[in-house]
């Protein structure tokens, strides 16, 4: 979606090859040190998108996220722009209306990997320098699927405006929260508003077409997430998918 929309020289990288892709491995700093050579900024997306084992969250999602910024580091690159989620404060209650300066209350090991990525963000930019832009996605998708979407969702237009934003914007160091606009919603935007961020989209345009929420017994922000059992989504092929 991103590179589609953002447009301009971009390259590409993921585990896998494809077209257009140049396949590394965010596990090994020397490889992604090369990648990001001559680059100017880096979106980075690359992670486990769901809650899994820490050992598995340990070596993708904070070994990865480290490796990007050290490489991004040596390589003199100017902006990171660091995929966290709203699952670092999915525990907060739903009656609750938090800003990016609220504590950190992650709802699971992945939750805490977002956490990770915020902090070591925050030491790169005022130890070296690096501008860093957090972006704490809520739901991102192509239209609400069930009614805490409601208070989540982001949508795809939104999305990548926001990145945009992120990207472009004059900052040292931000946490923004990424949701469109709703009456629902849990988190304070103008962290985001600052940057420029202005949401087209709006969730209320779907109340009344979406699934129940099965999450909502739970009463916290991060939906299922928060469930002690809860162990990660899948989709048909068994893929891990993003909340």
């Amino acid at each position: 979606m991103l590179a589609r929309e953002l447009g301009g020289r971009l390259r590409l990288l993921d585990i896998r090859a494809g077209e257009g892709i140049e396949q590394v491995d965010l596990r090994d700093l020397a490889a992604v040190e090369q990648a990001l050579a001559g680059v100017e900024k880096v979106v980075h997306l690359g992670a486990i998108p769901t809650e899994a084992p820490f050992e598995a969250i340990l070596d993708h999602n904070l070994r990865g996220t480290y490796n990007v910024y050290e490489a991004a580091r040596r390589q003199g690159v100017r902006r990171v722009v660091f995929a966290s989620s709203n699952h670092a404060t999915g525990m907060y209650p739903r009656s609750e209306h938090i800003g990016a300066e609220a504590p950190v209350r992650p709802d699971g090991f992945y939750g805490v990997s977002k956490v990770f990525g915020e902090a070591l963000g925050r030491l790169y930019a005022e130890k070296w320098g690096l501008e860093v832009a957090c972006v704490r996605i809520g739901s991102f998708l192509e239209r609400p699927q069930d009614a805490r979407h409601l208070s989540t969702w982001l949508s795809h237009r939104d999305g990548v405006a926001l990145f945009r934003a992120c990207l472009d914007a004059p900052l040292r160091f931000a946490v923004v929260y990424g949701v469109s606009r709703t009456s629902r919603g849990w988190w304070d935007m103008a962290a985001a508003e600052a940057i420029g961020y202005r949401p087209q989209d709006d969730a209320d345009a779907f109340e009344g077409d979406v699934e129940p929420d099965a999450s909502e017994h739970l009463g916290a922000q991060g939906g299922m997430y928060a469930d002690p059992e809860f162990r990660g989504e899948r989709d048909g092929r068994g893929l891990a998918v993003p909340p």
